[in-house]
């Protein structure tokens, strides 16, 4: 799954980012991107793409990913932000923020999907279904997945009723009784359809 990257290593870039996000579906908790640069001898074989692996195997996946990545950046889109920004380009604007926070400065960008922010910094493309393709997309996807999963969890024990332990703020049937039940909270995205009715 380097094949990307080694065409971008041998025309001379060298801190390539790869770069996805997670929770776009999700009635509830910010939208959350990770950008990670591998370095050219990566060996990763337990990393895929995140919807792929079980819980406990993108765990270890990240840790394994933590040791041996370049750079490990996150940037996080809040609800309130979303319902502003609209989904998409809250998605692009998280993904943005983990662009700046990578250390080293990244000097090609790979972004999953087919949408890339307008200001990126350096050049760049997107790849559709980049996490099956790009060993640092995919990289991306299990860090940007795990982090959110965490945040999720710990809302959960302000907000234990509608479930997130397990949900982690998708529509569920639980969680859309949930919200018919008790109404939102601020970790809800306002501008998504909060009722099945």
């Amino acid at each position: 799954m380097l094949d990307k990257e080694r065409a971008l290593w041998s025309s001379g870039y060298e801190a390539v980012a790869g770069l996805d996000e997670a929770g776009r579906g999700c009635l509830a908790g910010p939208v959350v991107a990770a950008a990670v640069i591998l370095p050219k001898d990566a060996d990763l074989p337990m990393v895929a793409d995140s919807k792929t692996l079980s819980a406990k195997k993108r765990i270890a996946a990240r840790e394994a990913i933590e040791a041996q990545a370049q750079s490990v950046a996150i940037g996080i889109c809040s609800p309130q932000e979303i319902d502003r920004l609209n989904i998409l380009q809250a998605a692009l604007h998280a993904m943005r923020r983990a662009t700046d926070d990578c250390v080293p400065r990244p000097d090609y960008l790979l972004i999953d999907g087919n949408k890339a922010f307008t200001d990126a910094p350096c050049p760049h493309e997107t790849v559709v279904k980049g996490d099956a393709s790009s060993l640092s997309i995919a990289a991306a996807s299990i860090i940007a997945k795990t982090e959110r999963d965490a945040m999720m969890h710990a809302l959960h024990e302000e907000h234990p009723e509608y479930g997130w332990d397990t949900n982690v703020g998708y529509p569920t049937k639980a969680h859309y009784a949930a919200l018919d039940a008790h109404g939102i909270t601020s970790y809800h995205r306002q501008s998504f359809k909060l009722s099945r009715t």
